[in-house]
């Protein structure tokens, strides 16, 4: 599907999404080494996992708002809540104020708003887009998102140890400016909401025990809970991308020359060193996502998710075998490489389980891959502490493994449902 065909409503989306996103990138990977340097490990650890559990229920909550309520809404809500946050954020790291717990305040409430906004994004590009062409244009919104990572993470590399205040400012004012050009621009594209049971209000708490019923009625589906599962597993590998990985870069890597000619060397910090890997991986994606996804369409989905899975645990172990930079670049391109082999797929293959009516809060309950990946993940930061890095990689490495092992049940038991089905069916 080309882009010139695409709806106006993604268009415009790409567009204001790809600039808000270089300028998030630009501090979002050394926010780990902020609070670590301000809480400590283990402190810094717990607080970014109660982050996460509030986002957790926000997530909750953004599917059934983005069925009830609509796409629209809910993404110019999300984007304008996360602006101010961004604000405040910066005058807390400011020439005037220095408080990393409002920071801290300030980076839980975006990561809620965060949540909040996904699900409804999602369910708009299944809303307008035809089903065969869905996992080209999740691919290409996922590559924009990448563009930002190259861009965002080397500009922070340089800028961001001494100019966090106006990073964090531009990119409040620029979601403040994506929530007012979605408000005027983008069209509705959720279908009428059917109100079941009484006429009254929800109010939040009746709301999320409503979308927890939800959820309980779509995890009966055994195969998409193991699917879920699965993914909260092997997401604790990328998930360290902006958690345990810069911390582990900062500490191993420092003026480390990155490359040298005779009497010449190119020396590096360790927010450089860090910057580069992650930009990296952000270049890869950009360069390679749409190739590899229409790659892997060739192949079983079954194989593709469990190798993918064998891949991250390589790249995971390689990962804690090396302080040397040019080995961390290596283990970066193994990581990227089982990135991208699920990265168009696995949004095609949520669309095609999920009704029509329920598309929100299915891409939701997915998404809790992710949310439980994102609340689970920060433990690697104490255990950095607890075990040392070595014993922290491997225990993220069998998580890998163990990830595999359940995608392997989970396609079995697809296969044996279908078989089930055409036989009921003779």
């Amino acid at each position: 599907m080309r882009l010139r065909d695409w709806d106006r409503n993604l268009k415009i989306r790409l567009a204001g999404e790809t600039i808000v996103n270089i300028t998030f990138w630009m501090f979002f990977p050394f926010l780990a080494i902020y609070f670590t340097d301000s809480f400590g490990k283990t402190s810094a650890g717990i607080l970014l996992i109660v982050s996460q559990a509030f986002s957790v229920m926000a997530n909750l909550l953004g599917g059934y708002y983005a069925d009830r309520f609509g796409r629209k809404k809910m993404m110019v809500l999300s984007a304008c809540i996360q602006g101010i946050a961004f604000v405040i954020f910066g005058l807390s790291s400011s020439p005037w104020l220095d408080s990393p717990i409002l920071g801290f305040i300030c980076f839980t409430i975006i990561g809620m708003f965060g949540a909040i906004y996904w699900p409804a994004s999602q369910a708009m590009v299944a809303d307008v887009v035809p089903e065969k062409h869905r996992s080209s244009v999740f691919a290409i919104f996922y590559t924009s998102i990448n563009i930002a990572v190259v861009i965002g993470p080397i500009i922070g590399g340089i800028f961001y140890k001494d100019y966090r205040f106006p990073l964090l400012i531009s990119a409040g004012i620029l979601n403040i400016v994506l929530s007012i050009i979605l408000k005027i621009w983008i069209e509705e594209t959720a279908p009428a909401y059917q109100h079941v049971g009484g006429t009254e209000k929800q109010n939040w708490l009746r709301a999320i025990g409503a979308q927890m019923k939800d959820y309980r009625v779509i995890v009966q589906d055994r195969t998409f809970l193991l699917f879920i599962i699965a993914g909260v597993l092997v997401g604790q590998t990328f998930m360290q991308l902006d958690l345990l990985f810069p911390v582990y870069v900062s500490e191993n890597i420092s003026n480390q020359p990155l490359l040298s000619f005779g009497e010449w060397s190119l020396v590096i910090e360790n927010t450089q060193a860090f910057g580069l890997i992650l930009a990296e991986n952000g270049l890869l994606v950009a360069l390679f996502t749409i190739v590899v996804t229409r790659w892997m369409t060739k192949f079983k989905e079954k194989n593709v998710f469990i190798l993918s899975s064998i891949i991250y645990a390589i790249s995971i172990f390689l990962f804690s075998q090396t302080s040397w930079i040019w080995g961390m670049l290596f283990a970066m391109a193994i990581f990227t490489l089982a990135e991208l082999m699920t990265a168009g797929i696995q949004q095609g293959f949520i669309s095609e389980i999920a009704p029509e009516d329920k598309r929100g809060q299915y891409f939701a309950a997915a998404s809790l891959r992710f949310t439980f990946s994102k609340m689970l993940a920060p433990l690697s930061i104490p255990m950095s502490a607890w075990f040392g890095y070595t014993w922290t990689f491997m225990i993220i490495f069998m998580f890998a493994l163990l990830s595999a092992v359940i995608y392997y049940i989970m396609f079995s038991k697809m296969d044996k449902n279908k078989h089930q089905a055409v036989w009921a069916e003779e």
